[in-house]
């Protein structure tokens, strides 16, 4: 395991460098356009598994990194280029690592490369955890999963909302309730393959941003999978339901479930997509400024404007040295007792937020129309302290860890 550093390795500062360059080239010129349409931007994707962007090997290639910097690195350049492309293009790594997190060797090795099909023929995957009337509120998830044990099949039901991806996906991964006095202890993560007869899209969601993003309602009505979808197995998960039961009449302490094991592993990535957006609207609020003559001079002379701009440079800086520490400590398996990944999502996603409604002040009238980009970049940004645990859970998260 390497050691903690700031300073980007040669092999890094290229694959960095040619993300960059498919964000500027690529996704840049097309955001605008697939944010009007509300689709997902097929070609685009196509165009990033060509390249080799959108693919297994490469973000296994990160993910295991050995400084942790990888995944952080990737998530800030592609959404840098466009928040709604850049999560159409690793919303499948979600689910991907709902796999890794759960999933057994056999399993990880027959449904991951699925996920992301081939350059001539693309598919993309979802994770499917929140529901209508649980989302920040796990422990009370209503889907079911019932074990048929003449057929080894598991049969599920229920509804699930916020799927990237739902409905659109080759593989779906469900997390779902198999024993309900065990509250979120009782869930388990099931891979429904392509074609399975019982799950549909429900509802598309119109969004306020990330629009080239798809998120829907997936619905399950008597979808029945095979045992061996079961992430991790049977045994396994009767193991771990049986320790919960214990502890449950010990009144122990808190086991991990299925879905929060894929959460602390992607919130760190979360906030480096933060950072990301937050750069993009920076660097046009820094040229703008710069090139903004009022008055007989550029804006950025006036003092209002310049300190405004030395805000905005330092929040990034600290959002992305709280992602990196959390990414480093998750590679070097160091455990995050203050609530380290928590730490970083929440405040990197604060910063988008704000430094991008910044930025639309500084461009004045035109940040508020449509011919820059800056007023997407913050409607994208709102979206970050929402998903994946809201600003407010985080808190929570946060101040458990540090009032332990």
């Amino acid at each position: 395991m390497g050691e903690f550093t700031l300073e980007l390795n040669d092999d890094q500062k290229q694959v960095r460098d040619w993300l960059h360059g498919f964000a500027a080239d690529v996704m840049r010129p097309a955001a605008a356009e697939w944010d009007e349409r509300e689709e997902t931007p097929w070609p685009i994707i196509q165009e990033a598994a060509k390249l080799g962007i959108y693919s297994l090997d490469f973000y296994a290639q990160q993910f295991f990194d050995p400084t942790g910097l990888g995944i952080p690195m990737t998530m800030e350049e592609l959404f840098w280029g466009d928040a709604g492309i850049a999560l159409s293009i690793v919303g499948t790594g979600l689910a991907a690592v709902g796999v890794l997190a759960n999933g057994t060797e056999e399993q990880i090795g027959t449904w991951v490369p699925q996920m992301y099909g081939d350059p001539t023929d693309v598919k993309v995957a979802a994770f499917c955890s929140s529901e209508p009337d649980a989302g920040s509120d796990v422990a009370s998830m209503r889907t079911r999963a019932v074990y048929d044990q003449a057929k080894d099949e598991w049969v599920l039901n229920g509804t699930k909302t916020w799927a990237t991806n739902g409905g659109i996906a080759d593989v779906h991964v469900v997390v779902a309730v198999v024993d309900p006095e065990l509250g979120s202890k009782g869930h388990a993560s099931f891979i429904v393959p392509p074609g399975t007869p019982g799950l549909s899209q429900g509802q598309k969601f119109q969004k306020h941003g990330i629009r080239a993003s798809h998120t829907a309602e997936v619905v399950l009505e008597d979808v029945r999978v095979p045992g061996s979808c079961l992430l991790g197995g049977k045994e396994k998960l009767d193991e771990r339901l049986a320790r919960a039961r214990e502890k449950a009449k010990a009144g122990g302490e808190r086991v991990k479930n299925a879905a929060m094991a894929t959460f602390e592993a992607s919130r760190p990535a979360v906030g480096a997509m933060a950072v990301g957006t937050a750069r993009a609207a920076y660097e046009v609020a820094l040229d703008y400024a710069k090139t903004r003559v009022q008055f007989g001079r550029p804006i950025i002379e006036n003092q209002g404007v310049a300190f405004q701009l030395a805000d905005m440079a330092t929040q990034i800086d600290a959002a992305r040295l709280l992602v990196w520490r959390a990414s480093w400590m998750a590679t070097a398996g160091k455990p995050f007792t203050n609530a380290e990944g928590s730490m970083s999502k929440l405040y990197a996603s604060e910063v988008a937020k704000s430094v991008t409604a910044q930025a639309i002040q500084i461009l004045g009238g035109n940040g508020y129309t449509r011919e820059y980009p800056v007023e997407r970049m913050h409607r994208d940004a709102a979206i970050y302290t929402i998903f994946e645990g809201t600003s407010e859970i985080q808190r929570m998260v946060i101040s458990r860890a540090v009032g332990r």
